[in-house]
């Protein structure tokens, strides 16, 4: 079997690939943090409707990662699924200008999670194959700053361009396809494939798979069930007085403490176990969803999204990375995959759940709900996840 060097290959996929997610991730972030705040204000959406619209999007993502990721273990090819996939998020970024109605914007959400839903298992493989196991952490963590860093730079111009054109959104969304057609020529130029002397065959079953890694799919879906979209952190805030101006400076700090912290997790998790971060992060969603169900004054805000992008950063490299470990060599897309799509399609209730009680019982409800299955998760994790 054919080792793949680290210095070459890090350098010329994870780096590349690292400034791919920066360069889409400031397009989405100009876009994200504030579309919530278009629908609402803009065109009437009510909550539940926005809670269905970040569930169907996000959830249909999803059913694609399974299948592009067992295609790329298949194929051998994993670039040209990493840039088809980017390549149809960006042509989808203007239809949010474009938009009039909440069904407009569902479109546009769908499609671009559609260029999500390919990409992504392809991209994780192909990181994996790229380095050495004893470092998957810290480069699956790389790889989360890099992404999280364009967020904070979309972030702060969406702020800053919030303020210039006096909330005019549209404005903001069409400046937001430069950045996403940059991360295309990046995947073009940049990114190559990793040699493969594996021939066994590939079929799209988990028979060749250990009980840890079903029962850490199962554990990360009762998690993410809980895990609802960023949409409702961004409304709660403004439900507790916090100035729609000032809405993307919140969840700028939220991206600040994932950046920093992002890669410092992976290699911690190199060094003590992917488990014991994990469950670290498990924890501080809990808590996060818990202080942000009973406080009433804003001036705690700033603080609980730090601890929110805490907690996103100790999760979501590492459990890739444990994914990535847990996988048999020759069926990492897959592997990689089907984690994606099981936790993607945990979003889709969540979402409606989490909106349908806002609307219903509150805006505390929402976030008592993701704290109970935080806290589900983490025993689940401790008692049933063995390496």
């Amino acid at each position: 079997m054919w080792v793949p060097n680290l210095k070459k290959d890090a350098k010329k996929n994870v780096i590349a690939l690292g400034w791919v997610s920066f360069l889409m991730d400031t397009s989405s972030e100009m876009i994200f943090p504030i579309l919530p705040l278009f629908l609402a204000n803009v065109l009437g959406v009510p909550k539940a409707f926005i809670g269905l619209i970040e569930g169907i999007a996000e959830s249909s993502a999803s059913v694609l990662k399974v299948f592009s990721g067992w295609i790329s273990d298949k194929i051998k090819k994993r670039k040209l699924l990493v840039a088809t996939g980017y390549t149809l998020s960006a042509l989808t970024k203007p239809l949010f200008a474009i938009a009039t109605s909440g069904f407009h914007v569902l479109g546009a959400r769908f499609i671009d999670r559609l260029g999500k839903g390919i990409r992504d298992a392809p991209r994780d493989a192909l990181i994996s194959e790229s380095i050495k196991k004893q470092r998957r952490g810290k480069w699956f963590g790389f790889h989360r700053m890099m992404d999280t860093s364009g967020a904070i730079l979309g972030t702060v111009v969406a702020f800053l361009l919030l303020r210039w054109f006096t909330n005019n959104y549209r404005t903001i969304f069409w400046l937001a396809t430069i950045p996403a057609f940059l991360a295309v020529a990046v995947v073009l130029l940049f990114v190559k494939d990793v040699r493969h002397k594996i021939n066994k065959k590939v079929k799209l079953s988990l028979k060749g798979f250990s009980k840890s890694y079903k029962m850490f799919i199962l554990t990360s879906v009762i998690f993410n069930l809980g895990n609802f979209s960023y949409a409702f952190y961004v409304l709660r805030a403004q439900n507790l007085g916090i100035p729609t101006a000032v809405i993307p400076l919140v969840y700028l700090t939220y991206n600040i403490v994932y950046a920093i912290f992002a890669m410092p997790a992976g290699i911690w998790s190199d060094k003590i176990g992917r488990k014991k971060v994990i469950l670290l992060g498990y924890l501080m969603l809990a808590a996060t969803a818990i202080l942000f169900s009973f406080i009433t004054s804003n001036i705690f805000v700033w603080l609980i999204f730090a601890l929110y992008g805490l907690q996103i950063a100790f999760v979501n490299g590492t459990s890739r990375a444990f994914v990535s470990d847990l996988s048999p060599k020759h069926e990492k897309g897959t592997g990689m995959g089907v984690y994606q799509t099981a936790t993607g399609l945990a979003i889709l209730p969540a979402s409606i759940i989490a909106g349908a009680l806002w609307d219903t019982l509150g805006a505390h409800a929402p976030f008592i709900y993701a704290a109970i299955l935080s806290i589900t998760a983490s025993i689940m994790l401790v008692a049933f996840v063995r390496k």
